[in-house]
């Protein structure tokens, strides 16, 4: 496969992958704006208490040996087979122990209610236990349309099981039958519309040869779960429900937008990179153009929602989540940076460098943890100005083995990606200034909108930025082709 047809199927399964991510997550996100009319905040509140455990157990679920999949070259049947039994056992375990610690958990909480809902969703792992490894043969095999008709069928049809629950009166239940039948009704329809099965044939060989790659990374994401989720089980301690639901709420919107574009490089440029990983030139160039690209379509959607973060806040959510606004404002601006932390990462994965992945996780963690236990004492507000200030940090120690694998280290990203940020955070300030004209709301957020897309791609053209002109010139090649055709 040459260069032109690599870039193609790349493209083609990067927009599938984003079809997909971009119709789930819009579901899910007009699904929650609908919920969190109908419900209280506490509810919400609840909820994360809970998903906080079952999140932690839920790296389990992979064990890292997913991506050892996706990683090895010549994976077969037999490799796949392996992982899929020895993941479903695990899952199966793991329900067990939730089962048992759920009456602790609650009483943690002080909250004896917690425990039945605790074991109910806790079952979502056991049917992770199926999908995980369906996941990888996807990914490893590029074939992302699967991804695009699974995800969006379990997040429509969870979405009218939860919405009539709600309005029904069922509270937080609700939102937990939701969560457990979106993983259900994904798993079947991916089951269904993937081919490939376990074979009767196990091979604890081929397991020790993964996992002597994936337990790397099994340990980095268990240690990145357990620090993304130390914030809430400290929150929903030390402090409220309420204030966890608005922590909670102020990030589902950057979030909701992050997801779509970062998820969709995640799971594309991991195999892409992986099969020409033994052109660093190349894995480098296909890392710049990730950073530049990703960072040149985040900015400005991240910048526009800080800016314009009130009106949006009160037209979508009504004035009941107005306290959610500083923390949605903090997290645009951590979020605007984790492509960054995405391609440097896959490029790292791609050379086979799991042990340099683990030892960045632990840095990082060290580095994170350290800023949140000197801030939990000054309430949440301090706590998520931490993680602002970690994720600044994280991005030069993610860039750092990259500097001697690719050449391409912090300073020469921070000048790919600067030009994009700067220019974003000028359309943030002309945007911010309208919302004093005294008019609807509805107006001020439309003409947000509209001006902050003319200034920013505007600007880009008049620049001649260079992510704006590549993706310019990629829209036009996919274009005439389609004429072509």
């Amino acid at each position: 496969m040459n260069n032109s047809e690599i870039k193609n199927k790349t493209i083609t399964n990067f927009m599938w992958r984003f079809a997909e991510r971009c119709g789930a997550q819009l579901v899910t996100f007009v699904v929650s704006i609908v919920l969190a009319r109908l419900l209280e905040p506490s509810v919400y509140g609840t909820i994360a208490l809970v998903t906080v455990f079952t999140t932690i157990l839920q790296v389990f679920v992979d064990s890292g040996l997913g991506t050892a999949l996706i990683q090895k070259k010549n994976a077969d049947d037999l490799d796949f087979s392996s992982v899929f039994y020895f993941n479903f056992g695990m899952c199966i375990i793991l329900y067990l122990v939730m089962f048992i610690s759920a009456p602790y958990i609650a009483r943690f909480y002080n909250d004896s209610s917690l425990t039945s809902v605790i074991r109910f969703i806790s079952l979502t792992i056991v049917i992770s236990g199926v999908k995980g490894i369906q996941q990888a043969y996807v990914s490893k095999n590029m074939l992302f349309k699967r991804f695009f008709f699974s995800t969006l069928g379990g997040t429509l049809i969870s979405a009218i099981i939860g919405i009539i629950m709600a309005y029904m009166g069922f509270g937080v239940w609700a939102l937990a039958v939701q969560q457990l039948s979106n993983t259900a009704i994904d798993t079947l329809i991916l089951w269904v519309t993937v081919k490939w099965r376990p074979s009767k044939r196990f091979s604890i060989e081929r397991l020790k040869s993964l996992f002597s790659f994936g337990w790397k990374l099994l340990c980095s994401s268990l240690l990145d779960t357990l620090y993304n989720n130390v914030r809430s089980l400290i929150i929903g301690k030390m402090y409220s429900a309420s204030d966890l639901a608005y922590y909670n709420q102020g990030e589902k919107f950057p979030k909701f937008i992050v997801s779509n574009v970062n998820t969709s490089i995640d799971s594309v440029l991991l195999p892409t990179m992986s099969s020409a990983q033994d052109d660093r030139n190349r894995v480098k160039n296909m890392t710049r153009r990730a950073i530049k690209t990703s960072t040149y379509v985040m900015a400005p959607l991240m910048m526009g929602l800080a800016f314009c973060a009130e009106p949006v806040i009160k037209i979508i959510l009504t004035d009941k989540w107005l306290l959610c606004i500083p923390f949605l404002r903090i997290f645009c601006i951590t979020y605007m940076f984790y492509p960054v932390h995405t391609a440097n990462l896959n490029a790292i994965n791609a050379l086979g460098r799991s042990d340099l992945f683990l030892k960045l996780e632990i840095a990082k963690k060290i580095v994170g943890i350290t800023l949140l236990f000197s801030t939990i004492w000054f309430g949440v507000m301090a706590m998520a100005y931490s993680l602002l200030v970690s994720c600044v940090l994280n991005q030069i120690i993610n860039s750092w083995p990259n500097k001697k694998l690719l050449n391409y280290g912090y300073l020469e990203q921070l000048k790919d990606i600067l030009p994009g940020i700067l220019l974003a955070l000028f359309m943030g300030i002309c945007v911010y200034f309208v919302s004093f004209l005294p008019i609807s709301i509805y107006l001020i957020l439309v003409i947000q909108v509209v001006l902050g897309a003319t200034i920013y791609i505007g600007n880009s053209a008049i620049l001649k930025l260079d992510a704006f002109e590549y993706l310019w010139n990629t829209v036009k090649e996919i274009v005439e082709k389609k004429k072509r055709r």
